[in-house]
C-alpha cells in the first residue's frame, strides 16, 4: 500500500463553463480533500481555489491530471517534504 502524502493543488478557473465538472471532480476525491479555499478574482476575471489534500501520491496525479484536462483550467501540484514518521 502506497503511502499517504499532503499535496497542494494550485487551481485557476479562466472558464466558468468549467466550474461544474471540476466541483463533480472534486466531490468524487472528497475523501481526500482536507481543505478548500477559493477566491473569485473579478478585476481579471478568474478564479482562484487551492486544495489541500492527504492521498496517496497516484491519486493526487490523478487529481492534478483530470482537472488539469478541463477547458480552460490550469492546476500545478506542490507536495509536503515530511520528515518519515
Amino acid at each position: 500500500m502506497e503511502e499517504n502524502r499532503v499535496a497542494q493543488l494550485g487551481i485557476i478557473v479562466q472558464e466558468p463553463e468549467s466550474a461544474e465538472a471540476l466541483n463533480a471532480l472534486l466531490h468524487q476525491y472528497k475523501d481526500y480533500i482536507i481543505g478548500r479555499m477559493g477566491l473569485p478574482y473579478r478585476a481579471r476575471h478568474i478564479s482562484i481555489i487551492s486544495i489541500v489534500l492527504d492521498a496517496p501520491g497516484d491519486i493526487i496525479s490523478s487529481l492534478s491530471g483530470k482537472v488539469g484536462l478541463l477547458p480552460g483550467v490550469s492546476c500545478k501540484t506542490l507536495y509536503a517534504k515530511l520528515p518519515d514518521a
